[in-house]
């Protein structure tokens, strides 16, 4: 679940960036050797594995117009992501009164997920999504799902999920989520699997970033919004059109160019 939203100012992304230009600057490549080495992928949903159009402008709106409500201002809603508007503003409100703080969170959760479910229904997965899964899973791959959107509005769409990702982690599931490196770390701790051995796949420079913070691979497939040349500015490991061509080439059935140097 993503919106257009300026993170450069986040202290998280500011640090990642530091990592990132250093990689950069030392020249690191991830080798194939590295590639073999990989134990587990795991991927964000929202489009990487799935179309959902989520009306994130409405979802700002409702959100913002709730906390003019509660006697918040516009300001406390300008910039960033809408998740993390209202845990901030949560936070303002639980200064003067926490049960007022609560009552404005659980009917702003509550105008999101209506949001979500709803574009739940209207979405579906890619084509190529069931197939890539489960040529992973019969390669031994270990296999989750992270994401910012809630579970039932995923089900929704994809109700045998953990038929192919047994670890599921969606937002009500962690404490911290995405960029936070935590919500990709829970899930791999999960699996018992260690960061270097996992590749993070998304659709935006959230997951690429994420997965840095991790110590985790990254890949970029642009099924959503962002092309792979945006994914592979943001440092994206390797990047593909779609997680069929990612499938393909960990399973060594393609000889098509991974590269991020697009």
């Amino acid at each position: 679940m993503y919106e257009n939203a300026v993170i450069s100012a986040s202290p998280l992304y500011t640090g990642i960036r530091k990592c990132q230009n250093l990689r950069l600057v030392i020249g690191m490549k991830k080798t194939d050797t590295q590639i073999d080495r990989l134990r587990a992928v795991v991927f964000d949903f929202d489009g990487t594995l799935a179309r959902l159009e989520i009306d994130f402008d409405l979802m700002r709106r409702r959100v913002r117009d709730l906390g003019l409500a509660f006697g918040l201002t516009s300001k406390d809603f300008d910039g960033g992501y809408v998740l993390e508007n209202m845990d901030a503003a949560r936070k303002k409100l639980a200064g003067i009164d926490q049960d007022r703080a609560d009552s404005f969170y659980r009917q702003a959760m509550d105008a999101v997920e209506r949001i979500e479910i709803e574009s739940a229904r209207q979405g579906g997965l890619f084509p190529e999504v069931r197939s890539a899964l489960a040529g992973l899973k019969s390669a031994r791959y270990d296999l989750a799902v992270i994401t910012r959107n809630m579970g039932p509005a995923v089900l929704t769409v994809f109700p045998d999920l953990t038929e192919y990702c047994p670890v599921f982690l969606p937002r009500e599931k962690v404490t911290r989520v995405k960029p936070d490196p935590e919500h990709l770390l829970n899930a791999l701790r999960l699996m018992d699997i260690p960061p270097e051995e996992a590749l993070m796949v998304g659709d935006h420079p959230i997951d690429i970033l994420t997965g840095q913070a991790a110590g985790s691979m990254t890949c970029g497939v642009a099924s959503g919004r962002i092309s792979r040349e945006e994914l592979a500015r943001a440092g994206a490991d390797l990047t593909f059109d779609h997680v069929g061509q990612l499938a393909d080439h960990l399973l060594g059935r393609s000889n098509l160019d991974a590269s991020a140097a697009l």
